[in-house]
C-alpha cells in the first residue's frame, strides 16, 4: 500500500506549487505591461510611474509573497515533507488582502464610473480582476498548512496604511506643484478627505476578516481529512514501524543525500494512533529504517 502521508503530502504541495506559479506569472505579465506603456490616454501613471499605483503595488506585495513559498513547495516535493513556515502565510495573508481591496474597488467603484471594458482589459485584466481572484482561491483553498490568528488579522492593515500614509503626504503635503502626485484616486479633491480615511481601513479590515475565515475553515478540512486518514490507516497499528515504512518510501522516492525526518508527520500520526509510542524513539526508528 502507497504511504497515505506521503501521497496526500505531494497533492497538496503540488496544488499550492501550481497556484503560486500562476499567480506569480500574472503579476508579472501585468506590471510588465504597464511599465513598456509609455502612454494611455485614460491613465497617467504608465512607465515607471505605475509604482505610485495602489493596484501595482499591492500586486507585486501579493505576487512577491506567492514567490516565496515556491522554494518550499519544489522542496517538499523533492523530500515528501511540504510545510510552509508560519511567517510567510502571515505575509501572502497581507498581499492577498491588500489585492482582493484592489479588485474590490475596481469592480463596485471604478468599473460603474468609468466602464467595466476600460477597467478590466489590457494590463487592468491582470492587476484589476485576474491576480487577486486567483490569489484568493490560491490562498483560501490551496495554501492552508497555517491558521491566521486574530491578532495576525491586523498585519493585513499595515500596506494599506503605509500607502494611504505615502498617498495623502504625496497628494495633500508636499503637494502637485511641489513634486508630490497628482490626486490620481480623488480621494483629497473629488470627495472630503475624511471619507476615505473613515471607510478604507474598515474596509480593508473586513476583506482580512472575510479571507482569514475562508483560509481558516479550509485549513480544519485538511486536518480534519488527514486526521481521519491517519486514524484509519494508522489508528491501530505500531507508530514505530509506520515510521519505518515511511522512511524506506522516502528513501525510494527521494534522489538526495540529505536525511530529513518529517517529524510534523510523525507526530501527526502519534496524535491519531491507538498505541502510544514515544515521538524520540518513532525519529529514531525512521533514521535507522533510513539508513538500511
Amino acid at each position: 500500500m502507497k504511504d497515505p502521508a506521503i501521497r496526500n503530502n505531494r497533492m497538496h504541495c503540488t496544488f499550492a506549487l501550481v497556484s503560486a506559479i500562476i499567480v506569480s506569472v500574472c503579476v508579472c505579465i501585468g506590471v510588465t505591461m504597464n511599465l513598456v506603456t509609455l502612454y494611455d490616454e485614460n491613465f497617467d501613471h504608465m512607465g515607471i510611474r505605475t509604482f505610485c499605483m495602489f493596484t501595482v503595488n499591492s500586486n507585486i506585495l501579493m505576487g512577491l509573497t506567492m514567490l516565496l513559498s515556491i522554494p518550499y513547495t519544489v522542496d517538499g516535493l523533492r523530500k515528501s515533507n511540504y510545510h510552509l513556515p508560519n511567517w510567510i502565510v502571515v505575509v501572502m495573508f497581507t498581499g492577498v488582502t491588500a489585492s482582493t481591496l484592489t479588485f474590490l474597488i475596481s469592480l463596485f467603484v471604478l468599473a460603474p464610473v468609468k466602464g467595466f471594458v476600460l477597467i478590466f482589459t489590457g494590463s487592468r485584466f491582470f492587476l484589476h480582476g485576474l491576480c487577486p481572484v486567483l490569489a484568493i482561491v490560491s490562498f483560501c483553498f490551496f495554501i492552508t498548512s497555517h491558521r491566521i490568528t486574530r491578532k495576525e488579522t491586523l498585519y493585513a492593515l499595515i500596506p494599506v496604511f503605509i500607502y494611504a500614509a505615502v498617498y495623502l503626504i504625496m497628494v495633500v503635503v508636499i503637494g502637485e506643484e511641489r513634486g508630490g502626485w497628482n490626486d490620481f484616486y480623488g480621494f483629497a479633491t473629488r470627495i472630503p478627505v475624511i471619507i476615505p480615511i473613515l471607510l478604507i481601513m474598515p474596509l480593508t479590515y473586513g476583506i482580512a476578516v472575510l479571507l482569514r475565515v475562508l483560509h481558516n475553515h479550509t485549513c480544519l478540512l485538511h486536518r480534519k481529512k488527514n486526521a481521519e486518514l491517519y486514524r484509519a490507516v494508522y489508528g491501530s497499528v505500531d507508530a514505530r514501524e509506520t515510521a519505518a515504512q515511511m522512511a524506506r518510501s522516502h528513501k525510494r522516492a527521494v534522489v538526495t543525500a540529505d536525511i530529513v525526518i518529517p517529524a510534523r508527520l510523525i507526530r501527526h500520526i502519534l496524535e491519531n494512533s491507538e498505541n502510544p509510542a514515544d515521538f524520540g524513539e518513532c525519529c529514531k526508528r525512521y533514521l535507522d529504517a533510513f539508513l538500511e
